[in-house]
């Protein structure tokens, strides 16, 4: 099998740039360990900053977005008992942020690429990338337990995160890595409520810090 970009990894980053490279005439393939259901129902946080928002839009993609999802001109900062509110479009020159759940972007971007024909490969095991050095790259996989199978391409995308198969096969020396670490974790809990402000607060107390 031959295409023009493999692409591994089903998430918004690779369906994005599917989506994205089937608008310029190029051909891609996106490869998925997990199902179409397990990916579309995985609750993640989503929080789109403008760029997106209008990135989605001029892909065609960003209709449902608009529809249900929620702007957030700004922000509130509550410490000593006093709000003080960051005011995004005044800091930004227009700018705002959506409030979106990944996985509903996951949810329309594969719907677009299946609609337009895209070549999108859930469930597949034993994902390889080889001749990484080349300018024959290649990616092996097998799909629901079947045969090996390889993909040759121009290009390989790997979309598949700091867990994935595709950073350990860049070779040592080319990958840097910028981490910083901060002395505190964050818990989210997902509760079906009304909103309790018509925008997002961060709010820091005796407790710790709130939002």
């Amino acid at each position: 099998m031959r295409t023009q970009v493999a692409i591994i990894g089903a998430g918004p980053a690779g369906l994005m740039l599917s989506h994205i490279l089937h608008l310029q005439g190029i051909e891609s393939v996106v490869l998925e360990t997990r199902s179409r259901e397990a990916i579309e129902a995985t609750i993640r946080a989503g929080v789109l900053e403008q760029g997106t928002v209008d990135l989605m839009k001029e892909i065609g993609v960003g209709a449902r977005m608009e529809r249900e999802g929620f702007r957030h001109d700004g922000t509130i900062l509550r410490f000593d008992g006093i709000d003080r509110r960051i005011d995004f479009p005044e800091l930004t020159g227009g700018k705002a942020v959506m409030v979106y759940a990944q996985h509903e972007v996951i949810k329309d971007l594969v719907e677009a690429r299946l609609a337009s024909g895209g070549d999108i490969r859930f469930e597949v095991t034993d994902v390889s990338v080889h001749d990484l050095d080349t300018t024959s790259p290649s990616v092996r996989f097998r799909q629901q337990g079947g045969e090996l199978q390889t993909i040759e391409a121009d290009f390989i995308a790997g979309c598949d995160g700091t867990q994935g198969v595709s950073r350990p096969a860049i070779p040592k020396g080319v990958l840097r890595g910028f981490e910083r670490p901060y002395p505190f974790g964050w818990l989210g809990i997902l509760c079906k409520a009304p909103p309790s402000s018509e925008e997002l607060i961060y709010a820091l107390s005796d407790r710790g810090l709130r939002s």
